[in-house]
């Protein structure tokens, strides 16, 4: 499910311009993060995949729908999207009826629902919270709980806002394990984040936002080691990027197998 936006611009009720003039394609099964200070636009840019905004020009595909012509709960089945803060997402009385909710709205067979919610709960590991109220379980799960309810709708582009804030070192892998999951399936992933070093980690293209416009575009080794570019939007490269370039790295690194092979060679 490619995805294709073409000279979008968008502005406020305020009058302030969010984006201007943002041109990029994200092909069917990417794992893209965007990237950029508070207010750059990243937010606002995939509000426009799923139709919760509306371009004021240009215009936004997914596949070979429109999103401009078409309604929110259509492109619920294309498109899923959770929130930064889960409590915006949450309303059911229970785990396994707020996960169940998303493909039984979607019209999933029973036997193909029953298969999808298992799915979603064994990999953020919820199976054993099914009865719960979500609003019973800490900040942590209910963001896993989020997580889960989107993945079960089976959407072949999955947007996630800020996974990583606020959570502990085993979320973060169990999100990562999540990430690689759905990329193993083939799903377009496309992250908005400030955490740079999960950024690294986890995905191949990174997309740098600033005052509404496309900073730097390319493969996240390539993107990431933009320190001076980066800088123009308060974005700093990983510490292990760092790190080489200090030590008079050739190439960019950007995680710890990354770093030691790079060190391997040149011990030799």
């Amino acid at each position: 499910m490619n995805i294709e936006v073409r000279d979008l611009h968008f502005v406020y009720p305020t009058g302030f311009e969010a984006l201007k003039g943002i041109s990029i394609s994200i092909g069917a099964g990417e794992q893209v993060a965007l990237v950029g200070q508070n207010g750059a636009g990243k937010t606002t840019l995939v509000r426009h995949f799923n139709g919760l905004l509306r371009p004021a020009s240009g215009s936004v595909f997914i596949g070979d729908w429109d999103a401009a012509r078409c309604s929110v709960a259509k492109l619920a089945s294309r498109v899923g999207y959770v929130f930064q803060n889960p409590d915006e997402q949450l309303f059911s009385r229970d785990v396994g009826t707020e996960v169940r909710f998303g493909p039984r709205n979607l019209g999933y067979p029973k036997e193909k629902a029953d298969g999808l919610v298992e799915r979603a709960l064994s990999l953020t590991g919820l199976t054993d919270k099914v009865e719960i109220n979500p609003y019973d379980l800490s900040p942590t799960w209910r963001k896993m709980v989020a997580l889960a309810s989107v993945i079960a709708m089976d959407t072949p582009v999955v947007i996630f806002d800020e996974p990583t804030t606020g959570q502990d070192a085993a979320t973060i892998a169990r999100i990562a394990h999540v990430i690689a999951e759905l990329h193993a399936l083939g799903r377009t992933v496309i992250t908005i984040t400030h955490d740079i070093d999960f950024c690294a980690e986890n995905f191949d293209r990174v997309i740098a936002l600033s005052n509404g416009q496309v900073l730097l575009d390319g493969p996240a080794g390539e993107v990431l080691g933009q320190e001076e570019i980066l800088a123009r939007t308060y974005v700093e490269p990983p510490q292990l990027t760092r790190l080489g370039k200090r030590l008079g790295f050739k190439e960019t690194v950007r995680n710890q197998e990354e770093f030691l092979a790079v060190v391997a060679r040149s011990a030799r």
